[in-house]
């Protein structure tokens, strides 16, 4: 595995080198240079907003608040004691919004999993449903959070047909898609609980101690 980043390097150089003299784009060493040169300049805009949301990211850390929100989120939850579906709804809807602040899927899931599991098992949730609950709201949000780490490489790829492309019109674009996955994801999870279709195999919606 130490040498995996050469291999994948060697792996796409030495078929485009072959494939370059053979469509005669490539005559010299020179020409290989300019079209590695050519590649990386799209990546210049990337490098630029990595460094600031870097900076962002580690100020957001340390100061807790991602931490906070999820605590007092998931206290406000299990206060408003709602009906089984509400309460799905609740956590979809909380993760969503938690993902926003917390991009990585398991830093929010470690966060959460310890109040959001023992809480719905003790109103008759299995964690299997609170599992899949969660990972609806997760999915659904990422592409509109600049805190996702692959978010600024999705920015310089629309850069690459719409020149003025940035964070704003990235999110802007993708709101309306995040809004009705939302929506439609939750629909259909809540389907399959009240029809009591299996979430998978062993998997139960209810929990009795």
């Amino acid at each position: 595995m130490q040498s995996i980043v050469p291999l994948i390097f060697l792996g796409f150089l030495v078929p485009g080198i072959v494939y370059g003299y053979s469509a005669g784009t490539i005559s010299s060493a020179k020409d290989i240079i300019e079209g590695m040169v050519k590649a990386m300049g799209t990546m210049t805009y990337y490098l630029v907003i990595m460094f600031f949301i870097a900076q962002f990211i580690y100020s957001f850390g340390e100061s807790n608040l991602g931490i906070l929100l999820a605590v007092q989120g998931a206290t406000i939850l299990k206060a408003l004691a709602m009906p089984a579906p509400l309460t799905i709804t609740g956590i979809i809807l909380l993760t969503g919004l938690l993902n926003l602040f917390v991009g990585s899927a398991s830093a929010k899931w470690a966060l959460l999993a310890p109040i959001f599991v023992p809480m719905l098992m003790a109103l008759g949730i299995s964690p299997d449903l609170t599992q899949a609950a969660y990972r609806v709201g997760d999915s659904t949000t990422n592409i509109i959070t600049p805190l996702m780490p692959y978010f600024p490489l999705v920015v310089v790829f629309c850069q690459r047909y719409v020149k003025t492309s940035g964070i704003g019109t990235v999110t802007a674009m993708m709101l309306p898609y995040s809004i009705t996955f939302l929506f439609f994801w939750t629909l259909y999870l809540l389907v399959y609980y009240l029809m009591g279709i299996p979430l998978g195999l062993q998997a139960n919606y209810e929990y009795s101690p």
